[in-house]
């Protein structure tokens, strides 16, 4: 009776974690207009050309294990994304989703970042 229980709690576990991370998130820039879920090229070539890097600064704040299985990978990336997004001293990180995406592209104005170097 008791395994059964514990197969059940990680059944329940299982599907807590994927309706976590079935939305995929990307992090991206407010000035970037290419959609990275489905203009992933273009998207990376002006995140690097801006000197972002964004996802090796995401590789750096993620704590992931080859261990982890693909939901809790997926969810350990979102965590570091929540990080990054907390930490956003600069203000130029935002979140999209695949159904919160908008074409930024025909926007004619953003926000500026001023650099301050002491």
């Amino acid at each position: 009776m008791m395994a059964m229980d514990t197969n059940n709690d990680s059944t329940n576990r299982t599907k807590e974690l994927k309706e976590i991370v079935e939305d995929d998130l990307m992090l991206t820039t407010l000035d970037n207009p290419f959609n990275p879920f489905v203009q992933w090229d273009q998207w990376f070539a002006f995140d690097m050309r801006q000197g972002y890097n964004t996802c090796a600064y995401l590789a750096r704040i993620v704590k992931t294990s080859h261990e982890l299985s693909e939901v809790e990978e997926a969810l350990a990336i979102n965590q570091a994304i929540q990080e990054i997004l907390e930490l956003n001293s600069l203000g130029i990180y935002i979140v999209v989703t695949r159904k919160t995406f908008t074409d930024r592209s025909k926007t004619t104005s953003f926000p500026t970042v001023e650099i301050r170097r002491e």
